[in-house]
């Protein structure tokens, strides 16, 4: 009863309002959790007396609005899960893996590659944990379905999280018809679950706060900090330890200083001053459901390059219903005021204005 228990102290403790669908997600990822530390473990004399690999248990599919608390059930079950081969990772970063691991198999000429990444992933793992499960382009959706039959039948439970129903996933995607038997099996080997509560905990966290900070300075600075620290609940004697990540993209690496359960922190010179295109935006889209940028200054032609890189990261955010929290030296409308490229830059201007709206901020990561 440990995931339900550490549930029922966050309710005791107000963190948490009562609601019917995560109750009930909880109890079920107790369950879950109950199921696979039962299985013994690899190398026990139990294991080998059993011979054959036990079944994989049933895994779970839990979808909702955003903020409704995916990632906070997530973090309980997987923290309270007493098993040695767990690993939980973000969809798009997992993908990325795979067809990085399916090429290398392409160069063995060994047949099929997906059956022996799959088989090699089931060896490192008998949990697999996503976080926010979205499907965008034709080469992840033409292979799902065939990774993860094998993945499970190989005994990997699959926990997944995701802003979509499965019927909706890859929705008007190119060739769906192919994607259809990858949400049959979410269906057949995934027990599914809602989380459409009546509390965005995301945009609750947020509050009154401005989204676009006006001007740059200490202040600005410590509004973005603290909404830092409430989207992630990072605990207040640990802040000067917030952990970093690296993003690989197309070989070359992209340091995100801050970044935490979907938020990420940069600054203007490091995302748009250096020499950064559309991949590396993109990367950082799929990755984050938030991202906070400091010292945006004016634009103009004077720094065109700097401009047209924000331009290009604000279509990959703005495509990708990434919420941006941002500090900079003006408004909007008064970001590049004149001159050559000002014109073009309107187009940016409504998208940052729409950015700051309720309706953008209640929108799943990723929906279209």
């Amino acid at each position: 009863m440990k995931v339900l228990s550490a549930y029922q102290a966050l309710l005791t403790a107000g963190e948490l309002r009562p609601d019917p669908e995560q109750a009930a997600a909880a109890a079920r990822l107790d369950a879950l959790a109950t199921q696979l530390e039962a299985v013994p473990h690899r190398g026990s004399t139990l294991w080998r007396l059993l011979r054959a690999k036990p079944q994989a248990p049933r895994g779970l599919y839990l979808w909702g609005g955003v903020g409704r608390g995916k990632s906070m059930l997530m973090d309980l079950f997987f923290a309270n899960l007493d098993i040695r081969r767990k690993r939980r990772v973000h969809f798009a970063e997992f993908m990325l893996e795979i067809h990085a691991r399916i090429a290398d198999e392409r160069r063995k000429e060994n047949g099929d590659p997906i059956l022996p990444v799959a088989a090699a992933l089931a060896e490192e793992a008998r949990l697999l944990a996503f976080d926010e499960m979205m499907v965008t382009n034709s080469p992840d959706a033409m292979i799902l379905s065939r990774l993860f039959t094998a993945l499970i039948n190989a005994g990997t439970t699959v926990v997944t999280t995701s802003n979509r129903a499965p019927a909706d996933l890859y929705k008007n995607g190119l060739n769906r018809e192919h994607f259809l038997p990858f949400i049959a099996l979410i269906g057949d080997r995934l027990d599914v679950l809602a989380l459409n509560g009546p509390v965005d905990y995301r945009r609750d966290r947020l509050g009154s706060q401005d989204t676009w900070l006006v001007p740059n300075g200490p202040d600005a600075t410590a509004q973005l900090s603290a909404a830092f620290f409430r989207l992630t609940d990072y605990p207040v004697e640990d802040r000067a330890r917030v952990p970093s990540e690296d993003l690989t993209v197309q070989g070359r690496t992209l340091h995100v200083p801050k970044a935490l359960k979907g938020v990420a922190v940069f600054s203007f010179k490091r995302l748009c001053g250096e020499a950064r295109g559309a991949s590396d935006y993109l990367a950082v889209a799929r990755r984050f459901h938030t991202v906070i940028l400091v010292g945006i200054p004016r634009l103009g032609p004077d720094n065109r390059n700097e401009a047209a890189r924000f331009v290009s990261l604000i279509d990959a955010l703005y495509e990708h219903k990434v919420k941006l929290l941002a500090a900079a030296d003006a408004q909007p409308d008064a970001l590049y005021p004149s001159g050559d490229g000002a014109f073009e830059f309107q187009r940016t201007v409504s998208r940052l204005e729409e950015m700051r709206s309720e309706q953008y901020l209640a929108t799943g990561h990723g929906a279209e």
